[in-house]
């Protein structure tokens, strides 16, 4: 039975993340991510980033660009990489492809890589055999050892070979940092494509080429390529056998699933997995993180909200739970708010201005933000919600609308006889600032309408934010100004009693 080299445990730490720069960047990407960086961070390693760029069919620029913003959003930093460099440059595969055809031909030279000339429909009618005979489906090693004639007669019929890794005929065993010692036995391990028809190599030989090249100790990934560790495990050997890279395996441990709805797994597909969902909606890079490294992983039974600092002081990969976490975006946004409410003022006003502005703002305008910022901060979940509730103070007044369906509820006719003795109240109040109104107001309203506060002040709220939900009444008053207030009374009464 074989084993896996594992690498010294004197050895400093190198881990990577790799991701393929295909579509938005999505949660469980970030994850991952997170979990190498923070294990990197942890142990003062290094961290790789690499872009797997090989698939040009499927690879974009945009998304290239898009995984180095998100990266930059996000707060990583990495140690080798683009933008960075480092001894092992370059770290795009697509700029590394002289190198993986050499390493190919090494591998047939060597005898751990042959020529497969099998065609896709007759693969396909093998494995449809194999499974109605209750076996293996993998592949059947047809091609593993033919003669010189075969290979021959194969070239005058036109066929281009993929090239293929010889497995082992013999179980391969590694222990999984997350879930211990497994072990996969041959037949369910077949032979397997490292370079196509057309020359271009595959992921499978290329991600380990690299690993190795780049001395990685340690390699964090998500459950899904677990059935691809022992092929991996065994081209390392290989790869050694040649004189590719240190000669050492990494050790592995694979994250657990994330879980969305319908108890199915989290995919790019879905619309909650995609990263730009939560920059757009507000959410901050801490508060995210937070949440997402509770995937599988936490800092104590009772403690749900820390810091980055904090989760690189604990982070152990050994913690990890190798069972499936769900993503709850209601936590998600618990927890976001709280990372909210602990941002100190001036920081807060930073992190808002480009969910309201659109453009640059004043000097005024920032100013104004600073007043109206801590009427709010208790109250939000997501930045994008300073529209909602902020919105109202840096409109133009020819700009500002009132919410339909609030005014539909509230400027009734019962509303006028409160609008009216509103403005007669403010219209006369010398010292306009927050507690003056409120005093004012109950007196007209309250004393002297003989309404119950809730009925009172609601008109008020919906005529001169436009929701039912804001900040304070009173202090929103006094940051509006008492005559842009009484312009927008004035006109919610003169369109009830038009």
């Amino acid at each position: 039975m074989a084993s896996a080299p594992a690498a010294s445990p004197a050895s400093s730490v190198r881990v990577r993340f790799c991701p393929s720069p295909t579509g938005n960047p999505h949660v469980g990407l970030v994850r991952t991510a997170l979990f190498n960086w923070a294990f990197a961070r942890h142990h003062g390693g290094t961290l790789v980033f690499r872009i797997e760029d090989t698939d040009a069919a499927r690879d974009s620029e945009e998304s290239y660009e898009a995984l180095l913003d998100a990266m930059r959003w996000l707060g990583f930093d990495w140690d080798e990489g683009p933008e960075v460099g480092g001894p092992h440059a370059p770290y795009r595969q697509s700029q590394r492809m002289e190198v993986y055809a050499d390493v190919a031909r090494r591998l047939q030279e060597r005898g751990f890589a042959y020529p497969c000339y099998c065609t896709t429909q007759e693969l396909d009618e093998r494995r449809e055999a194999a499974r109605a005979a209750g076996k293996p489906s993998g592949y059947d090693g047809k091609c593993r050892d033919l003669r010189p004639e075969q290979i021959e007669a194969y070239e005058r019929e036109g066929r281009t070979p993929i090239i293929r890794f010889r497995m082992p005929d013999e179980p391969i065993t590694f222990t999984d940092l997350v879930r211990g010692e497994l072990t996969f036995t041959p037949e369910n391990v077949s032979d397997y494509g490292i370079v196509r028809a057309n020359g271009a190599p595959l992921y499978t030989l290329v991600n380990p080429v690299d690993d190795a090249l780049m001395e990685i100790t340690h390699v964090l990934r998500g459950e899904d390529l677990l059935s691809s560790t022992p092929r991996q495990i065994a081209l390392y050997a290989a790869l050694a056998e040649i004189g590719v890279g240190n000669g050492t395996t990494p050790q592995f441990g694979h994250l657990p699933y994330v879980m969305g709805d319908g108890n199915k797994k989290l995919s790019k597909r879905d619309p909650q997995s995609s990263l730009n969902l939560y920059r757009e909606r507000g959410f901050l890079p801490e508060g995210l993180l937070n949440y997402l490294s509770l995937l599988g992983w936490s800092l104590a039974e009772d403690r749900d909200i820390f810091s980055m600092d904090e989760m690189i002081a604990a982070f152990d990969i050994k913690d990890v739970n190798a069972n499936p976490a769900r993503f709850d975006i209601k936590k998600a946004e618990a927890i976001n708010a709280v990372h909210l409410r602990e941002l100190a003022p001036d920081e807060f006003v930073r992190r808002l201005a480009p969910y309201l502005f659109d453009e640059e703002p004043t000097a005024e305008q920032l100013e104004l933000l600073a007043e109206a910022a801590p009427l709010t901060q208790e109250r939000m979940v997501v930045l994008s919600e300073v529209r909602g509730m902020l919105g109202f103070l840096f409109v133009k007044p020819e700009d500002f609308r009132v919410d339909e369906a609030d005014a539909a509820k509230v400027l009734n006719q019962d509303a006028a006889p409160v609008l009216d003795a509103s403005v007669k109240a403010l219209e006369s109040l010398g010292d306009y600032t927050a507690e003056p109104i409120q005093a004012v107001l109950r007196e007209a309203l309250v004393d002297g309408l003989g309404l119950k506060p809730k009925h009172a002040f609601t008109p008020l709220r919906v005529a001169v934010t436009g929701r039912r939900v804001s900040p304070p009444l009173f202090e929103s008053m006094e940051l509006l100004g008492r005559e842009e207030t009484l312009r927008r009374l004035r006109a919610a009464l003169d369109a009830i009693t038009a």
